[in-house]
């Protein structure tokens, strides 16, 4: 039977419950009234948020469908604008992508001649990182993806970016979860795929059965009849790697990527976040025009005058052309992780444009009548679940990001409800602490510093401040802290069954019986079940056990012996009944 296709919705800030309904392929009068189950008053024109759309197709169990986020601004589809004649060569966007520990960012360091790989917490990267490198006297743009599951939003907003995907992939290792999950990435987002095969230095390396696991995920080599370019590579060593950037200049040609630069310029926002003495420091890739300093800019609801430009060297830049990755200074605001950056005429321009955006903006949140807070209230009525409070304070907006889209990805059975109580850029400050007060809201910082008179201020009002640089060490401690608020769980355990040859004395709170163990094994301590012809009659608990007139701790599958049952209430037991047994524990939930 052929796989189910999954179908994609796609929500521009919000949707009625009679457009969600359609979407699903939902009759309005069912889905109301599967909503009504769930505790949730619904009308068929109220407006619901994405995180609220997303979760009553999780609480209503609604399979092989995909919420995306539909943008409006700063949409990056806008950039595929058609290119005039007078439209140039520019170098590639390469994106390098796989699994953590595969080796991304040594590549990276063996290609710069740059030491990144120490500096990162934990060895993973932790956010994007551009740069750009000359190979045969032509330029070549990368992007330092994350590796780790938990910054996919940071990798696929990666993807979206680039030309190119370079996939690394561990000769020693394989495929892997977020192998696949850069695969798909990158098939998404419409980019050339090219194969490291990294590692082949190390024992164990078996470059066939790579290359046959990547076939299996739809990657067939050129060497195999296919279009897929793999390059067997020693990122440690330095092996092939000329060879590496020759295919990717080689990829680069055929696609024949252009770029207009006789217009204003254009581009994304690929991170920001705010430094001391320099206010909002915002990392941008030029995808047309040149952009310069002096100039008037405008992402989303944020604007600014470029103040200083640099590469990623730290070096000084009067202008940036075409695929040229660059941090500036001078916006007013942090603009969105992923923002689209027009150039305009003036400040006036700017500010206008800027404030548009932003009234655009907050008329689509504010349609939304039915927000996931307000979702998650009425269903917490209705199921009685518990509740996570959460503040997130990060380094850089994709950070941030990142954070809050892997704590939503935490499986909690439906027990717990994640609430953001709130999220910024920057260090904790005395406002985050007070926000958390009274509720058993956990302040999550991630790559942030906490001042001294923070944490004496958290310590006097009972604030916990749980400050983390590695981000699954964020979400070890999330998850543990989830399941502390579970209630225990009833575990049985089935441990044996008996049937019973003979009754030996029966009062009202006891009975004195004999049988053989048919299964398992029978001790002192145990519950049971009792059975008549499959039919359970009545429940026992085991004082003790007898064999040949002993006292023992227990008896096993296939022995024989006297078992002493306690009864809660009154019950016979007779010839041919059967025992099953069982142990009932009391154990902590799990997620």
């Amino acid at each position: 039977m052929a796989e189910t296709q999954e179908k994609i919705i796609q929500i521009a800030g919000s949707i009625t419950v009679d457009e969600l309904a359609e979407a699903l392929g939902l009759s309005v009068t069912a889905l109301i009234g599967e909503l009504f189950k769930q505790g949730i008053m619904a009308t068929i024109n109220q407006r619901l948020d994405f995180d609220t759309a997303s979760l009553i197709i999780d609480e209503l169990e609604i399979k092989n469908v995909k919420l995306e986020r539909k943008n409006t601004a700063t949409k990056t589809s806008n950039f595929h604008r058609e290119l005039s004649e007078k439209a140039v060569l520019r170098p590639p966007v390469v994106a390098v992508m796989g699994h953590v520990d595969h080796g991304k960012t040594t590549l990276l360091d063996s290609l710069l001649h740059k030491k990144t790989v120490e500096g990162e917490a934990g060895g993973i990267t932790q956010h994007i990182s551009a740069y750009q490198l000359k190979h045969d006297d032509r330029l070549i743009t990368f992007l330092d993806t994350p590796g780790h599951e938990a910054f996919a939003a940071i990798r696929q907003h990666g993807a979206m970016l680039t030309d190119i995907v370079v996939i690394v992939v561990a000769a020693d290792d394989g495929v892997k979860p977020q192998t696949v999950e850069a695969i798909k990435f990158a098939q998404s987002a419409n980019a050339k795929i090219i194969v490291a095969i990294n590692k082949i230095d190390r024992e164990g390396a078996d470059i066939p059965r790579t290359m046959a696991d990547l076939a299996q995920h739809g990657l067939q080599p050129e060497e195999w009849g296919g279009d897929i370019t793999m390059v067997p590579i020693s990122a440690k060593r330095g092996d092939n790697l000329e060879k590496l950037l020759d295919m990717i200049l080689l990829t680069a040609d055929l696609e024949e990527l252009k770029a207009d630069v006789e217009i204003p310029a254009e581009g994304l926002v690929i991170e920001s976040h705010m430094e001391v003495g320099k206010g909002s420091v915002v990392n941008l890739l030029v995808t047309g025009g040149e952009l310069k300093t002096g100039k008037f800019v405008v992402a989303g609801s944020a604007y600014g005058k470029i103040r200083t430009m640099m590469d990623f060297r730290g070096k000084p830049k009067g202008k940036a052309t075409p695929s040229t990755p660059v941090t500036v200074t001078g916006f007013k605001e942090l603009p969105n992780f992923g923002d689209r950056f027009i150039e305009v005429k003036d400040e006036k321009t700017a500010r206008k444009q800027a404030l548009l955006n932003a009234q655009v903006e907050a008329s689509e949140t504010a349609s939304a009548n039915v927000t996931s807070t307000d979702l998650l209230r009425m269903m917490n009525t209705a199921d009685n679940s518990k509740v996570f409070n959460v503040i997130i304070k990060g380094d850089v907006l994709g950070s941030v990001t990142s954070v809050i889209d892997s704590l939503k990805m935490i499986d909690t059975k439906g027990e717990i409800s994640l609430n953001i109580v709130s999220s910024g850029v920057g260090d904790v400050t005395e406002n985050d602490v007070y926000m958390a007060e009274g509720d058993n809201t956990v302040v999550y910082g991630f790559n942030v510093n906490v001042p001294t008179n923070i944490v004496k201020l958290a310590a006097r009002d009972g604030v916990e401040i749980r400050n983390y640089r590695v981000i699954y060490e964020l979400l070890d401690d999330a998850k543990a802290s989830m399941e502390n608020l579970l209630d225990d769980e009833v575990v049985e355990e089935e441990t044996g069954e008996m049937k019973i040859k003979g009754v030996f004395r029966t009062e009202r709170t006891a009975i004195i019986a004999g049988g053989e163990v048919l299964t398992g094994r029978v001790g002192a301590g145990m519950l049971g079940r009792v059975y008549r012809n499959k039919e359970l009659i009545g429940e026992v608990s085991v004082d003790s056990v007898q064999k040949e007139k002993m006292q023992v701790t227990e008896l096993v599958a296939g022995e024989t012996g006297g078992i002493a049952f306690n009864l809660e209430k009154k019950l016979v037991i007779e010839l041919n009944d059967r025992v099953k047994f069982f142990t009932r524990e009391l154990r902590k939930k799990k997620l």
